[in-house]
């Protein structure tokens, strides 16, 4: 069996998902309306879930969400 390769990462989880959000609205703001600006976008809402969810899983006594 192989052995994963894994990595240690400088930046935590959380901020790297808000990273990435950011960067994603950043190039959808610079270009017209298109389908490429409309996945953007949609990439951007995606990482800031999975941020929510992240904290949520992370969270001392972890509560179902309201």
């Amino acid at each position: 069996m192989t052995k994963r390769n894994r990595q240690k990462h400088a930046i935590p989880f959380d901020q790297r998902l808000q990273k990435a959000a950011e960067e994603a609205r950043a190039a959808a703001g610079k270009l017209p309306q298109s389908l490429e600006r409309e996945a953007l976008i949609e990439r951007a809402r995606q990482a800031e879930t999975a941020a929510r969810i992240n904290e949520w899983l992370t969270s001392p006594g972890s509560q179902s969400p309201k």
